[in-house]
């Protein structure tokens, strides 16, 4: 009986560790909001054409360049938009998910 009940138990543990490497990697909150970005700016924010490239640029460049377009002082057409939409903890998020971007 114990024999029994010892394999039961081995075999769950083996079924618990199974399915844990099993479960994706969860997404930062930060790759998450960038994903939007993706649009325009490209996958991992590289760029395939005349709209800016933003991967790797540093956290603090991208993060005021995102409160000076939510705030109106640098002029645009589009990311004036998108930048109101994020607060500033968002803004310091996607920051720093593209200063992190491998180039």
């Amino acid at each position: 009986m114990f024999v029994r009940h010892s394999r039961q138990v081995l075999l769950m543990t083996c079924l618990v560790f199974i399915s844990m490497s099993a479960v994706p990697a969860e997404i930062s909150r930060g790759a998450m909001l960038s994903n939007s970005c993706a649009a325009c700016h490209g996958t991992h924010g590289k760029s395939p054409g005349a709209i800016p490239s933003i991967n790797g640029k540093s956290a603090s460049f991208l993060s005021k360049a995102l409160k000076d377009f939510r705030s109106g002082e640098r002029p645009s057409t589009v990311m004036g938009r998108h930048a109101k939409g994020y607060t500033d903890e968002e803004i310091e998020l996607i920051a720093q998910h593209f200063s992190r971007a491998q180039p």
